[in-house]
């Protein structure tokens, strides 16, 4: 038996981003399958980028009919790990983009499931809106799940404002909240809740680096963090502070907190401000001097990485839990 639900597919030069609404785990194959399917009848490469538990049901579903096997180019990849932290999904998108120039990527991008943080979900939403900034006018199709009866109703709502079509019960459309990132990303920026427990202070200025390294060491090696997370954070950390230090005014504010279950956070908040709203969530040129490279490193270390571009400067909160 044929299964299949109408999809919106990007012609060359052209890029779409559709979401596809499912409420329960048969529309949801069937959706993805589909756009599985037509990938591999047009001999175009895909990624598969889901959390483990819908990965299996497609490797399952898309082995029963046959296109696991005819798709030489399928990458399956668990986003539960890749997206732990969604500052790193977006560079994983286009590298996967990059290396299959001169054709149509199509890419199965879940970043967004019931069960995780508000947190975690604005920084996801965060990263649905950039895509439509960082892929436009590549030959791309990026199909993003999301579970309509699991997940609030705001979270649903915003996947409408981050992309341009929606496929509902099999139907594709225009959508007509869709907004563009930089109005996203600026809702984004709501003020981030304080701690629950005391924070460690440390105010820091020019030719103080080696001074916040040394405090937030210190602190690090009471927590409950393995030596190598340990040692990541303040690396974070440091790179956080040099930017404040070169970007933000020479001069920020660093505070460290529990954050309950073993969990770690550090604070880095100064008077810059974020000029590209892409930074450190695609991998910089090797060439590039700075470039970006810091907040690159920073995400790739960190479990979560908020972002908040306010008025009043710029907030980074890093999250590390153990495990």
């Amino acid at each position: 038996m044929s299964h299949r639900t109408t999809t919106a597919r990007a012609h060359p030069g052209a890029f779409a981003h559709p979401a596809l609404f499912y409420r329960n785990p048969q529309e949801y194959v069937t959706g993805v399958r589909g756009f599985v399917q037509d990938a591999v009848r047009a001999a175009e490469p895909v990624l598969v980028a889901v959390p483990g538990p819908h990965l299996a049901a497609l490797r399952r579903a898309l082995a029963a009919d046959g296109a696991g096997a005819a798709a030489q180019d399928i990458e399956f990849v668990d986003m539960a790990r890749l997206g732990r932290n969604p500052g790193r999904v977006l560079a994983a998108l286009q590298e996967f983009a990059d290396r299959h120039p001169g054709g149509c990527a199509r890419i199965v991008g879940e970043p967004i499931w019931p069960g995780r943080s508000a947190a975690e979900v604005r920084e996801a939403t965060r990263h649905e809106a950039l895509i439509n900034t960082a892929f436009a006018g590549r030959a791309a199709s990026i199909l993003c799940p999301y579970d309509t009866t699991g997940l609030p109703a705001a979270v649903v709502a915003d996947a409408r404002r981050t992309h341009p079509t929606l496929i509902d019960a099999g139907r594709p459309a225009d959508s007509p909240a869709y907004a563009d990132a930089t109005t996203v990303c600026a809702d984004c920026d709501t003020p981030l809740p304080e701690p629950a427990t005391a924070a460690l202070v440390l105010e820091y200025a020019a030719g103080e680096l080696a001074r916040v390294r040394e405090h937030a060491q210190a602190w690090v090696r009471g927590s409950a963090l393995d030596p190598t997370r340990r040692d990541d954070l303040v690396l974070a950390v440091s790179e956080a502070a040099a930017n404040s230090l070169a970007h933000g005014g020479g001069s920020g504010t660093l505070r460290l907190w529990a954050a309950g279950t073993g969990a770690v956070v550090a604070e880095v908040h100064d008077g810059g401000r974020l000029m590209d709203p892409l930074a450190g969530r695609r991998r910089p040129p090797v060439a590039s001097g700075d470039g970006g490279r810091g907040l690159w490193m920073i995400h790739q270390l960190c479990d979560l990485v908020e972002i908040r571009a306010l008025d009043t400067g710029l907030t980074l909160r890093l999250h590390m839990v153990t495990g």
